[in-house]
Protein backbone atom coordinates (compact mmCIF):
# COMPACT_ATOMS: atom_id res chain seq x y z
CA UNK A 1 0.00 0.00 0.00
CA UNK A 2 1.55 3.27 -1.10
CA UNK A 3 -0.78 5.34 1.07
CA UNK A 4 -3.53 4.60 3.57
CA UNK A 5 -5.15 7.91 2.62
CA UNK A 6 -7.66 8.20 -0.23
CA UNK A 7 -8.21 10.67 -3.03
CA UNK A 8 -6.43 14.02 -3.04
CA UNK A 9 -5.13 13.38 0.46
CA UNK A 10 -2.99 10.50 -0.86
CA UNK A 11 -1.50 12.46 -3.77
CA UNK A 12 1.27 14.09 -1.74
CA UNK A 13 2.33 10.76 -0.22
CA UNK A 14 2.38 9.08 -3.62
CA UNK A 15 4.34 12.00 -5.05
CA UNK A 16 6.88 11.70 -2.22
CA UNK A 17 7.21 7.95 -2.86
CA UNK A 18 7.61 8.46 -6.62
CA UNK A 19 10.14 11.26 -6.16
CA UNK A 20 12.32 9.05 -3.96
CA UNK A 21 12.45 6.37 -6.65
CA UNK A 22 12.89 8.78 -9.56
CA UNK A 23 15.76 10.67 -7.93
CA UNK A 24 17.69 7.41 -7.48
CA UNK A 25 17.46 6.81 -11.23
CA UNK A 26 17.59 10.33 -12.73
CA UNK A 27 17.75 13.46 -10.57
CA UNK A 28 16.72 15.63 -13.54
CA UNK A 29 13.23 14.10 -13.77
CA UNK A 30 10.40 16.02 -12.12
CA UNK A 31 7.36 14.24 -10.66
CA UNK A 32 3.83 15.50 -10.09
CA UNK A 33 0.89 13.40 -8.87
CA UNK A 34 -2.75 14.48 -9.09
CA UNK A 35 -5.93 12.63 -8.21
CA UNK A 36 -8.80 12.47 -10.70
CA UNK A 37 -12.06 11.78 -8.93
CA UNK A 38 -14.03 10.95 -12.10
CA UNK A 39 -11.85 7.96 -12.95
CA UNK A 40 -10.66 7.20 -9.41
CA UNK A 41 -7.03 7.24 -10.62
CA UNK A 42 -3.81 8.99 -9.77
CA UNK A 43 -2.25 10.83 -12.67
CA UNK A 44 1.54 10.75 -12.59
CA UNK A 45 3.39 13.33 -14.66
CA UNK A 46 7.09 12.81 -15.33
CA UNK A 47 9.01 15.64 -16.94
CA UNK A 48 12.58 16.11 -18.09
CA UNK A 49 13.35 19.24 -20.04
CA UNK A 50 10.85 19.52 -22.87
CA UNK A 51 9.81 15.87 -22.55
CA UNK A 52 6.70 14.94 -20.58
CA UNK A 53 5.15 11.53 -19.97
CA UNK A 54 1.80 11.11 -18.25
CA UNK A 55 0.37 7.85 -16.98
CA UNK A 56 -2.16 6.65 -14.42
CA UNK A 57 -2.08 4.43 -11.38
CA UNK A 58 -5.42 3.01 -10.34
CA UNK A 59 -6.73 3.34 -6.82
CA UNK A 60 -6.53 -0.44 -6.48
CA UNK A 61 -2.81 -0.35 -7.36
CA UNK A 62 -2.13 2.44 -4.88
CA UNK A 63 -4.22 1.07 -2.02
CA UNK A 64 -3.85 -2.67 -2.58
CA UNK A 65 -1.69 -4.59 -0.15
CA UNK A 66 1.48 -5.98 -1.67
CA UNK A 67 1.29 -3.98 -4.90
CA UNK A 68 4.16 -1.60 -4.15
CA UNK A 69 6.59 -3.63 -6.29
CA UNK A 70 4.17 -3.52 -9.22
CA UNK A 71 3.85 0.26 -8.90
CA UNK A 72 7.63 0.65 -8.67
CA UNK A 73 8.18 -1.48 -11.78
CA UNK A 74 5.60 0.63 -13.63
CA UNK A 75 7.29 3.85 -12.53
CA UNK A 76 10.75 2.61 -13.55
CA UNK A 77 9.43 1.50 -16.95
CA UNK A 78 7.83 4.90 -17.49
CA UNK A 79 11.10 6.67 -16.64
CA UNK A 80 12.79 4.63 -19.37
CA UNK A 81 9.94 5.50 -21.73
CA UNK A 82 10.51 9.18 -20.93
CA UNK A 83 14.20 8.83 -21.81
CA UNK A 84 13.27 7.27 -25.15
CA UNK A 85 10.82 9.99 -26.20
CA UNK A 86 11.94 11.73 -29.37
Amino acid sequence: MLSPLRGDAASSQIQFWATQIVKQVDAAVDVEVLYEDDSNTYIVRLGKGARVLIFRLSASQVHGDGREAECERTLLRKIKDLWNLI
